[in-house]
């Protein structure tokens, strides 16, 4: 079948908080007048991931955290708490800042590709659509970016309801665009989240592996978007 739409994800795929999660926010701490090194985050990062989900679980903490604003609260200030401490900060009006640090519009930035890549995939004539989850206010932040309005349709957890890796958000997606899942392109960067969900379903998954952590992924991977456009125009 022809490709008629191409669908990507958000943070990781075309967004990320700027210069990067751990500067960001070993910056706001050090504003805070606390010594924190981005190094010290990422090592907290890599501690922390792959026990996040139990904690998560531990903590009876809401589940699909962008399907409200309170939710997304709950969540967020519990995981920057738990960062905090692992860094021996015992501060809860840094878990407030650091929650509306990550909030903020001004936090984040486009990848440098993502701006050439949508006119490309565009004016190769494929439409453009979004998956992702993420707080309702993703949606006015791509306005703010200027690239809001090239994706039609634009399926964000918190708006729809559903949130990945449930296969319903991309049923969503391919019912509200029209066309067959075959026709469809998802692109994004977690295995577990985008990949596996979304091929399930029968739309072509395309993983972006920006920092290079799952090199044996297969012919459908691609290291930044500059690879996206020659790979949808031979499927």
């Amino acid at each position: 079948m022809t490709i008629e739409v191409v669908f990507f994800d958000a943070g990781g795929t075309l967004l990320d908080p700027h210069p990067s999660f751990s500067e960001l926010f070993a910056t706001t701490c050090r504003a805070a007048g606390y010594e924190v090194t981005a190094e010290q985050v990422g090592g907290v990062q890599d501690r922390l991931a792959p026990h996040l989900t139990e904690l998560v679980k531990e903590a009876d903490l809401p589940h699909a955290p962008s399907l409200s604003p309170e939710a997304s609260r709950t969540f967020w200030t519990f995981t920057y708490r738990r960062f905090l401490g692992e860094l021996g900060i015992d501060d809860e009006a840094m878990t407030t800042r650091l929650f509306e640090t990550f909030s903020s519009f001004e936090s984040y930035r486009l990848y440098d590709d993502v701006k050439p890549t949508l006119d490309a995939i565009e004016g190769a004539g494929f439409r453009i659509g979004l998956i992702s989850n993420f707080d309702s206010w993703l949606e006015k932040m791509l306005i703010e970016m200027e690239v809001g309005h090239l994706f039609d349709p634009s399926i964000i957890s918190g708006i729809v309801g559903v949130e990945k890796p449930d296969t319903e958000i991309y049923r969503i997606a391919v019912e509200r665009a029209g066309v067959d899942a075959a026709r469809a392109v998802h692109v994004g960067d977690s295995p577990t989240m985008d990949i596996e969900p979304s091929g399930s379903i029968g739309m072509v998954p395309v993983l972006i592996d920006r920092v290079g952590r799952y090199p044996d992924a297969g012919d459908h991977r691609i290291e930044d978007l500059h690879g996206l456009l020659p790979l949808v125009s031979r499927l």
